[in-house]
């Protein structure tokens, strides 16, 4: 079948995983779908979007629906963007250059994580080139316990335009992805942003000491990422720029309350897609007591388990101000390269402005918690 005509005829982001499966290497394939432990985090991620219902309004003239907004002051062509995902390679020769220009050509948010595959110079350019040069990206950063290499990132990627800097704080140690263990995945020696330390592979102590943590990957980030952060260090991170500050990772509403009063913009409602804790409360649920807490002090976004636009619309009655997806759109760039995202972001774009329509909706500032009802 012509490339071009299977992506035509894939319906739903389901639809790309079976593709990734069969292009990508199986360790690579695992890597992006696994997470930690029995993975129940992962599973319940979507259980919780189904668990809500929608309350349609009708005959509304929805002769013409737009679902476009902003995000930090940014116009955006949807409320969907992606999440930071790190070594894109293994997906795809293009990498995070495919994904973002695709996002860019669809005038969507994109990510870029601190462990791409491509420098951050190199996917900004790719974004330009890619279409809608107003669509941000932003850059998510793991703190290194060098603070220089840290600061220089950060410096880095302001000069590259990035309109935000995302720091991801449910990291302090790397969690046990048994997929990972299992197929002793090997993790690449240099990254897109900078060279990795001297690691030692093999098992270590659990924790994030020189060395610490079980298989390569926790090797890596047990020499260099910082377990000592703490929320004293935000004031530090926002003395590196004037860019906003995302704080990735909250999950209740204490944390969503520091995360403003240490001068965050906005925060990321996120179990990091079940990789991390295994059993953690599922982002939909954790989602109203975040955005209650929240108030007019942060704008908050929320992703896991994101799949439909009828789960976009959810989250955004929730009181989210936008999405992240990450799987899914690794599966659609393994499955085409840059076509491939791209036709992911046509998919959603479709299924949102239908689920739009059908629930008497004409533009995204009339989406409120009015809408859903939690299933009993």
């Amino acid at each position: 079948m012509n490339p071009d005509s299977e992506l035509e005829a894939l319906v739903t982001l389901a639809d790309f995983e079976a593709i990734a499966r069969r292009r990508m290497e199986p360790a690579h394939f695992d890597y992006v779908a696994g997470g930690a432990g029995d993975e129940l985090t992962i599973a319940d991620n979507g259980a919780a979007w189904r668990r809500w219902r929608l309350r349609p309004r009708v005959l509304v003239d929805v002769s013409r629906v737009d679902c476009a907004t902003t995000v930090l002051g940014c116009a955006v062509a949807l409320p969907v963007g992606v999440a930071p995902v790190a070594f894109q390679h293994f997906a795809h020769a293009d990498a995070e250059t495919a994904t973002a220009g695709a996002a860019a050509g669809a005038g969507a948010l994109f990510c870029l994580s601190t462990m791409s595959s491509r420098s951050l110079e190199e996917v900004a350019a790719a974004a330009d080139g890619g279409g809608d040069a107003g669509a941000p990206r932003w850059f998510q950063l793991y703190v290194h316990r060098d603070r220089d290499r840290s600061e220089e990132l950060v410096r880095r990627a302001a000069a590259a335009g990035y309109s935000a800097i995302v720091v991801t704080v449910d990291f302090p140690v790397a969690g046990r992805r048994e997929r990972d263990l299992r197929n002793r995945l090997p993790y690449p020696p240099v990254y897109g942003n900078f060279e990795l330390p001297p690691v030692e592979s093999g098992e270590g102590d659990g924790g994030g000491g020189e060395g610490g943590g079980d298989g390569v990957l926790a090797a890596a980030v047990g020499a260099w990422n910082d377990a000592a952060l703490t929320w004293r260090d935000l004031a530090w991170l926002r003395g590196l720029t004037d860019l906003p500050l995302v704080v990735k990772g909250v999950l209740t509403a204490a944390d969503a309350r520091l995360a403003a009063d240490h001068g965050a913009a906005a925060v990321v409602v996120s179990n990091h897609g079940g990789r991390q804790l295994d059993r953690a409360v599922a982002s939909a649920d954790a989602l109203p007591e975040v955005v209650e807490e929240a108030g007019d002090r942060l704008e908050v976004y929320v992703d896991g388990g994101i799949r439909r636009g009828v789960d976009v619309v959810t989250a955004l009655a929730l009181g989210a101000r936008g999405v992240l997806i990450g799987r899914p759109l690794i599966y659609a760039l393994a499955a085409g390269g840059a076509a491939g995202v791209a036709r992911a972001f046509e998919i959603l774009r479709t299924e949102l402005l239908t689920d739009m329509a059908l629930l008497g909706i004409t533009s995204l500032a009339e989406v409120n918690r009015d809408f859903v009802v939690r299933s009993p």
